[in-house]
């Protein structure tokens, strides 16, 4: 779970993390009966010390958010909320990131995901076979907009979620959404399907220079580009990740010219020791991000599934120019999801 703690505030680090915590509880992105992370987890996430966890987690049992039980941790006790109605009720909670760091291709739990599978038919049996609405099932966004909230520090409306059959083709629908023959900064180096799809689509692609932070500050004030393609997160093939300040210049690049970043967030779930830095979506909310992920790498690279969000900005433009597409993934593997 990201949360983020600011040292230099007057606010002890115990009552930002109960704050914190407990926002997420109201608002339904933790639900009712959920287990809280564990507090050396939660610990390690935040970097404090485990009676600093100790005591947020004390002040959510005395004031009736979550209580502890013997041996097992801490569960939400709260069902006031009611921001994503019984979005979970149906559903087993959703893989956490320490079970999907244990995920290798070499040894996949066929077991696990056929008897989850099995379990998505019998309950939805003959729903499967319905056409998916175009933006992605309902189940699915929910869950998603759901898991961004607990544990990437992201707060979007399942409306703002939309599903499609991996990266590549999200690609596709960006730039048809904002323009073809439009100018994309992409880093150098960066995934050579990124600029193939992009220039597929009419778009004319310019290669930034990377730096040990991320792309050069040089490289981006002289761009012309009105639209900026990045991995902030271990860009491949580089394996670099952009520093806090390089992220904040992305941002404060975007916003003085008005211009649209997509964010390709691949390979966050995967990162084993700290956190995943804060997400350009999360650390601006404001600006014109688009931020993509994707399922084929965290559950298997069968499963052509991915996911955009977008910002309440740009909604309306992608309803208008793409909206008409039908949602490419299956009803099946979105139920799969969801659950």
């Amino acid at each position: 779970m990201q949360i983020s703690i600011d040292k230099e505030s007057r606010i002890p680090s115990y009552m930002q993390i109960y704050k914190a915590i407990r926002a997420r509880i109201i608002s339904g992105a933790f639900a009712h009966g959920s287990r809280l992370p564990s507090k050396r987890m939660l610990a390690e996430d935040c970097g404090v010390s485990v009676a600093t966890i100790e005591h947020a987690y004390a002040m959510l049992c005395e004031e009736g958010y979550a209580e502890p039980h013997e041996r097992s941790g801490y569960y939400v006790c709260y069902d006031g909320a009611q921001s994503f109605p019984a979005r979970m009720e149906a559903a087993s909670p959703l893989l956490s990131i320490s079970a999907l760091s244990d995920f290798h291709l070499e040894d996949v739990p066929f077991s696990s995901f056929a008897k989850r599978m099995r379990k998505v038919l019998s309950i939805y049996g003959e729903r499967i076979l319905c056409k998916s609405p175009n933006n992605g099932c309902p189940e699915l966004r929910e869950a998603i907009a759901c898991y961004l909230a607990r544990n990437r520090n992201i707060d979007v409306q399942p409306s703002q979620v939309i599903i499609g059959s991996g990266a590549e083709y999200l690609y596709g629908l960006c730039i048809q959404m904002l323009g073809r023959e439009r100018l994309v900064a992409l880093e150098n180096p960066s995934y050579e399907k990124i600029r193939a799809v992009y220039a597929a689509n009419g778009a004319v692609c310019e290669m930034l220079e990377m730096d040990s932070e991320g792309i050069s500050s040089k490289a981006l004030q002289e761009t012309k580009a009105s639209i900026l393609h990045v991995t902030p997160f271990h860009s491949f093939p580089s394996g670099i990740t952009a520093s806090a300040k390089r992220r904040r210049e992305y941002i404060a690049w975007a916003k003085t010219r008005n211009v649209v970043i997509i964010e390709d967030d691949y390979d966050s779930e995967f990162i084993l020791t700290g956190r995943a830095p804060e997400t350009l979506f999360s650390l601006s909310p404001d600006a014109n991000v688009i931020y993509l992920n994707t399922f084929s790498k965290t559950v298997a690279p069968s499963l052509r599934v991915g996911y955009m969000l977008l910002p309440p900005s740009l909604c309306e433009l992608y309803a208008e120019k793409v909206g008409f597409y039908s949602c490419t993934v299956p009803m099946l593997e979105q139920y799969f999801l969801a659950d």
